[in-house]
């Protein structure tokens, strides 16, 4: 690699830290931020040129469940960068836009040196519950110099009435169903492709050295039901689900490949961004014009693809985001990977571990670990943010891309290529199934839930506590069917 041809504001990636504990003393285990420190401090280990982390300028952190105000500002004081400008993303900001836009800030000459970090403490918390015990966190509460913030809410009242409340999981496993009905799959058969699936994800996790979970799960355990495995929303089990009461951090740190020269960092260490993309396109679920299909996940991937001089078939490794089958699915297939390929380098978030809003980091070190080892050359990561709504992508190798680093927001292609439906009250008569799920508290199914379009074009949601109704929309496909909507209730003739 010559210095000559490469200009001095290239960004790369010189450090990773990974952190994981499984203390089962609360009183002994270390709080998120003091993981993230660590993380960080080994990161700048990481570089071979610990003096970076005095040189820091920007730091940004990604929300977790956690209650510091400003997280970034005490790892700054920490590492000995205290006049470093602190960024706190809200839920809902892609994991991945952090990164780009510390690459975009070091191509562009505005900063040398970046961090992007973040970790989670839900295991010491569930471990304090269990015993009973506090968990405290190291109070801070100064605000950070910049907050970002999702535009728009992510969820319709209308929704969140209808039996799928806030949390993602009855969200996905809607969408799972139509791109099931899509691919003209049956339930039964669908069911069996996403334990498969994901039986190779936890074999992946085995060979992860901070995976959280390094057993090999079979298919059959993973797709049915059984006291260990919840049924959470059909056809999800628990064991479909990102993990997320894990002890977990992870830090990235960014420099200019010329402060990298200067510093003697090695350049085995070197990993080039070549290009992030994002769409931060919001609608919600019933919006969609077509719920199974991913327009920004097509759009933004094959950017970030055109601009690393790469097509899919030439990326050597792949990390799909894994919060549930479908985010892997319809970006699997709105990317046009083919049919067999390994879809995680963690194990995914079942098996790897999913820290709440820090997985990509966690993904992405993983990632660079491998290229660095020469597993690869080169390597691509997703990022998933909201209920599928948002799409993000890195595209990494240990050589820049032909034309450097390469950024875009795709957002307003994805808009102009995804018109909003109108979502309307539900009213009495015909219907036609979008896309179904049967919800469950506990070992008990709750209520069928169907987004569906109703006669006038609106779109609504539906439910019925029926359990006829719920077994059918286990058992056959319900998409696609006419249906009808009788004293506010689902009826399936």
């Amino acid at each position: 690699m010559n210095m000559s041809v490469i200009d001095p504001r290239t960004p790369v990636l010189v450090g990773i830290g990974v952190v994981q504990q499984k203390e089962k003393d609360p009183s002994v285990a270390r709080e998120a931020v003091a993981l993230m420190s660590a993380a960080a401090r080994l990161a700048g280990a990481d570089s071979g040129a610990p003096g970076l982390l005095a040189r820091l300028e920007r730091i940004a952190v990604p929300q977790g469940l956690w209650g510091y105000a400003d997280p970034a500002r005490m790892l700054a004081r920490e590492l000995g960068a205290p006049g470093a400008r602190t960024v706190y993303a809200q839920l809902g900001i892609l994991q991945q836009a952090l990164m780009g836009d510390a690459c975009q800030r070091i191509a562009a000459g505005e900063i040398e040196v970046a961090m992007v970090v973040g970790g989670e403490a839900r295991f010491r918390h569930l471990q304090a519950q269990i015993a009973g015990q506090e968990a405290p966190e190291t109070p801070f509460a100064e605000p950070p110099d910049e907050t970002l913030k999702p535009a728009t809410e992510l969820v319709l009242e209308v929704e969140a009435g209808s039996g799928l409340g806030y949390m993602p999981v009855g969200y996905y496993a809607i969408i799972e169903s139509a791109f099931r009905h899509a691919m003209g799959w049956g339930v039964a058969e669908h069911r069996d492709r996403m334990a498969a699936l994901y039986e190779r994800f936890s074999e992946i996790a085995v060979d992860n050295p901070q995976a959280w979970r390094r057993e090999r799960v079979a298919a059959g355990q993973i797709r049915d039901a059984s006291a260990r495995n919840r049924m959470l929303a059909f056809p999800y089990t628990k064991l479909h689900n990102t993990s997320w009461n894990v002890d977990q951090a992870a830090a990235l740190l960014f420099c200019s490949a010329g402060v990298a020269e200067e510093l003697g960092v090695p350049r085995e260490r070197w990993v080039f961004p070549r290009a992030s993309t994002e769409s931060n396109h919001m609608l919600a679920l019933s919006q969609r014009p077509e719920i199974h299909r991913c327009p920004g996940a097509r759009i933004a991937g094959r950017r970030a693809l055109a601009l690393s001089g790469l097509d899919i078939e030439d990326v050597d490794l792949l990390e799909l985001y894994s919060c549930f089958p479908i985010a892997v699915e319809s970006y699997a297939a709105e990317l046009g990977v083919a049919e067999g390929r390994d879809l995680t380098v963690t194990g995914g978030m079942p098996f790897a571990g999913g820290p709440l809003n820090n997985y990509v980091l966690q993904a992405t070190a993983r990632m660079a670990e491998l290229l660095r080892a020469g597993n690869a050359r080169t390597g691509l990561v997703s990022s998933v943010s909201g209920y599928l709504t948002k799409q993000g992508f890195g595209v990494w190798s240990m050589e820049p891309g032909p034309s450097g680093f390469g950024f875009a927001d795709v957002s307003d292609e994805v808009a102009a290529e995804s018109p909003a439906r109108a979502v309307a009250a539900l009213v009495d008569g015909p219907v036609s199934i979008v896309g179904c799920t049967v919800m469950y508290h506990e070992d008990r199914a709750l209520c069928a839930v169907a987004v569906v379009d109703q006669a006038d074009g609106s779109r609504s949601l539906a439910s019925s506590g029926d359990p006829v109704v719920m077994e059918r929309v286990e058992t056959s496909e319900c998409c696609g069917l006419a249906a009808r909507v009788q004293d506010g209730v689902l009826r399936l003739d």
